[in-house]
């Protein structure tokens, strides 16, 4: 099979809801990135790109009707050039990354760019049709994260937990306690405030112009969730769900708006197009888990992923562990036999801190990933991430 490398990966910074990012249009969001990874490499004929494949969660909103062909179209690329969009839920942009690299490998492509997107801030209400004539009743349901239109066969069967009710599971079945939750949380936000004063995440970034009425564009240049408080103060921070539990605003990632875009080539179209490769992608795979303890999917992704490879977590210099939830975190480094302050986990921080825009998290895990192997000039990244409605996804990359 052929050799698939990542020649670039960038991300836009990533934005609050509500916040900088809110005013983008999804779909010129998820156009940015790709239209600036093009520049940077002025040696690609886009007529050449075989595919864009981007992830995206909701594609409730201005994300419908497939955001990977009407960004691909925003951003200038030829309309000879198809574009997917894939929907792994919070997998989605790894789940891009890993489908392009499966079209590589197998002969059918050697140049798509991968990617994903998502705006938190801008998901729709949406509403059902009426199922009788003249009903009087209807239901509205927020897209933003979560249920809706939920199929009472799927609650009789597998129940219909929220995203925090999963994670309360997983504290209480693997008696994560909220001490341990609030240090991880708050580690998680010191690495990135290293990060972000050391200029190590200026790479993977690019500025983003948001349009003022009246007045020179804003640039949005930094990533605007992260939000260091106190050890001390978590502690009085109150549960969002059950009165004994454990989950609160601080030890959860954010609900946020993002995109990342990355190249993906073989070693022809790498020779053809002058690219440099800075990573190699060795394998991908995902797994089912109980809907109800959906975080510990990494485990069962990355075991999976480790049988494949030959590889062992010894192997790996980088773990990109997407923090969807402390307690979720610490389940699977627990379960993986990692220790909770392990250097390799998250060495910039993680969703907790920086955030989690759902289709460009994966995406921006790998991005995250190569750009530190580079810098470091370290080996191999284990990227993997939970995935709701219980999956978990994994990437295993390494340096060229």
């Amino acid at each position: 099979m052929k050799e698939v490398f990542i020649c670039d990966a960038i991300r836009t910074p990533i934005g609050r809801y509500g916040g900088s990012l809110a005013s983008v249009r999804t779909d010129d969001l998820a156009a940015i990135p790709m239209k600036n990874i093009l520049e940077r490499n002025p040696g690609i004929d886009p007529s050449h790109i075989d595919d864009v494949i981007y992830g995206c969660a909701n594609q409730a909103g201005e994300d419908n009707r497939n955001v990977a062909r009407m960004a691909l179209l925003l951003a200038g690329l030829p309309h000879t050039v198809p574009g997917v969009t894939v929907n792994r839920l919070c997998g989605s942009g790894m789940e891009a990354v890993g489908a392009a690299s499966r079209a590589i490998k197998a002969g059918e492509a050697h140049l798509i760019i991968a990617g994903g997107v998502e705006s938190m801030s801008r998901a729709p209400f949406v509403m059902g049709k009426a199922t009788e004539a003249f009903a009087r009743q209807t239901e509205i349901y927020d897209t933003t994260i979560g249920w809706r239109f939920v199929n009472k066969r799927m609650q009789q069967l597998y129940g219909v937990d929220s995203m925090i009710e999963t994670a309360e599971n997983l504290a209480q079945e693997y008696k994560i306690s909220r001490e341990d939750q609030d240090f991880f949380a708050y580690r998680s936000q010191l690495k990135t405030k290293e990060a972000k004063e050391k200029g190590w995440l200026d790479a993977e970034i690019i500025p983003v112009p948001i349009p003022v009425p009246k007045s020179d564009p804003m640039i949005f240049s930094a990533d605007e969730f992260p939000r260091l408080t106190p050890l001390e103060k978590l502690a009085t921070l109150k549960v969002i769900t059950r009165p004994e539990g454990t989950i609160t605003a601080a030890n959860a990632s954010g609900v946020n708006d993002g995109a990342a875009a990355l190249i993906v080539a073989s070693a022809e179209a790498v020779k053809a197009f002058n690219l440099k490769p800075l990573a190699r992608i060795i394998a991908m795979q995902s797994a089912g888990v109980p809907p109800r303890i959906m975080g510990i999917g990494p485990v069962t992704a990355t075991e999976k992923l480790l049988t494949l490879t030959g590889l062992s977590l010894k192997d790996f210099d980088i773990i990109e562990l997407n923090e969807a939830f402390a307690a979720q975190s610490l389940a699977c480094t627990r379960l993986l036999k990692i220790a909770d302050d392990d250097p390799r986990i998250n060495p910039q921080g993680g969703a907790i801190a920086i955030g989690h825009p759902l289709g460009m998290s994966g995406a921006r895990l790998v991005t995250t990933a190569v750009h530190q192997l580079q810098r470091n000039q370290l080996g191999k990244a284990l990227c993997t991430m939970c995935i709701g409605v219980g999956q978990g996804i994994a990437l295993a990359i390494e340096r060229v």
